[in-house]
């Protein structure tokens, strides 16, 4: 299992529908992967979880993946949060 903690950017401003290409781009690795944040916990792959997270510039998330390809789906998760 591997974990990193991200500072949401202004992904809105980086993507044109944010929700569904953050879903996308989930769905495409094996491993789950979970986004943290104040006690709530959702299926990144989930486009309704997602939507009930409510992502927003400034929000401290976890991003916790597990499986066979969790490093790669680590940094993409992180870069696209992040806006890099």
């Amino acid at each position: 299992m591997s974990k990193k903690e991200v500072i949401v950017s202004n992904v809105s401003e980086g993507h044109n529908n944010p929700i569904a290409e953050l879903v996308q781009m989930a769905c495409r690795f094996d491993s789950d992967i979970t986004l943290e944040s104040d006690n709530r916990r959702i299926n990144a792959k989930s486009i309704m979880g997602i939507m009930a997270f409510n992502l927003s510039k400034g929000m401290s998330v976890n991003i916790v993946v597990n499986g066979s390809d969790e490093q790669e789906a680590l940094v993409a998760m992180e870069k696209f949060l992040v806006c890099n």
